[in-house]
């Protein structure tokens, strides 16, 4: 006599049709559904409009520009001159953005030390400008 092995199948034709009656039951009554109203606060006018990015240039050859605004020209600042200019920015304003600008030939570590060297010049928001993949340099 012949011992019969069991089989560990699942059916899941029930499965289906019950996923398939509740995809109608929401095909229906999704159209009813009535879109709620939000009441969103509003606020008042901005004080001051926020502040331009200063930009930090760094070139391959490790020296740094600063640009103070984005028409502006840049100006070629030592270390000691960067700290100083970052010094009188967040002087005027303590919230002012910073952008660093740096070449893509540049060793990483020295993008580094400029970001650590900001951070303790007490610099709170402070960026990397990126350039997208299309665009050549």
């Amino acid at each position: 006599m012949r011992q019969r092995r069991l089989m560990n199948q699942i059916n899941v034709v029930p499965y289906i049709d019950v996923m398939l009656v509740l995809l109608v039951i929401f095909m229906v009554t999704a159209p009813m559904v009535q879109p709620g109203n939000i009441d969103v606060p509003s606020a008042g006018p901005i004080s001051a409009p926020p502040a331009e990015a200063m930009v930090i240039e760094v070139k391959a050859d490790g020296s740094m520009a600063v640009r103070k605004t984005s028409n502006a020209a840049s100006k070629a600042v030592s270390h000691t001159e960067f700290q100083r200019v970052i010094k009188e920015a967040l002087a005027a304003n303590a919230e002012q953005p910073f952008l660093v600008a740096a070449s893509k030939e540049l060793q990483y570590q020295k993008v580094i030390d400029i970001l650590e060297t900001a951070r303790q010049l007490g610099v709170k928001k402070i960026s990397l400008q990126t350039q997208s993949g299309s665009a050549s340099r």
